[in-house]
């Protein structure tokens, strides 16, 4: 028998079906990093689409250049087994076939400014970034926004997306403590609605296991909080609903440059 659904789930639903009555199908995007915050998303969005006869939206899937195996083979999984409507977003212009990222000492690939279209060019100045080119990781400043922001607003103007679904909640960071649930964007204008943000760490773990969502099992193995292949470290060696969740920092295993810089990146249009 399912356990009961906490108050912050029963509020996520109640958020995704004001979002369906609101916008239609081709308007809407929900952002899908594999996680297990955005699975939970994709899952209560296709009982909410079944259960009012809509079809699913888009999927929208950052490559960032430097995602752990196991997250794309996860999406793959999902795209399959839940018949979604996958895209994925890629700055072709910076990665091109593909740039080595750091590891341990190491520095990533040189990526010079001037060889970047005018465009991703105008999108480093935004920032405030000068220089003659920057070591490629997509978990600092430069290498986050080309890699990220850059593809995800692209995507949203070329389809003329009304409002993109995110599966961010407030506890995970400082940054999104007082984001709203409906939150609207200039650049591109757009809304965001974040049905998942009261929900807690503790929460999504209850509901994926009681419920059998499938996950990727980097989180059996002792990660929490899942960023790039290169800038992401276990938090320890049990499964991570089995850790201090309550106590101990959900993101102390991601990659310190991109925090720091996570309240700018969203003001650029991060998520």
């Amino acid at each position: 028998m399912d356990t009961p659904c906490p108050d912050s789930i029963l509020a996520a639903r109640h958020v995704i079906a004001q979002a369906l009555s609101r916008f239609p199908d081709d308007a809407l995007a929900i952002a899908a990093t594999g996680g297990k915050d955005s699975t939970l998303l994709v899952h209560l969005w296709r009982e909410a689409a079944a259960a009012a006869g809509r079809p699913m939206p888009t999927v929208l899937f950052l490559d960032e250049g430097d995602a752990f195996p196991e997250i794309l083979a996860f999406v793959d999984r999902l795209r399959r087994d839940w018949d979604l409507p996958l895209v994925t977003a890629r700055n072709h212009d910076l990665l091109g076939e593909g740039l080595a990222v750091g590891e341990g000492l190491a520095v990533g690939e040189w990526v010079e400014t001037a060889r970047l279209s005018g465009e991703n060019r105008r999108e480093l100045e935004r920032i405030g970034f000068t220089g003659p080119g920057f070591a490629f990781d997509p978990e600092t400043l430069p290498g986050s926004h080309l890699a990220k922001t850059v593809p995800l607003n692209r995507f949203l103007e070329a389809h003329g997306t009304a409002a993109l679904v995110t599966g961010i909640r407030r506890d995970e960071h400082a940054a999104r403590r007082d984001e709203a649930v409906f939150s609207p964007r200039t650049a591109p204008p757009h809304l965001r609605v974040h049905p998942l943000l009261p929900v807690r760490e503790r929460q999504v773990w209850d509901y994926t296991l009681s419920r059998g969502l499938p996950f990727c099992e980097l989180y059996r193995a002792g990660y929490r909080s899942l960023g790039t292949r290169s800038g992401t470290v276990k938090n320890a060696a049990i499964p991570a609903w089995e850790q201090d969740l309550e106590n101990t920092p959900e993101r102390a295993g991601r990659h310190r440059g991109k925090e720091s810089a996570m309240a700018q990146l969203r003001a650029l249009g991060y998520m």
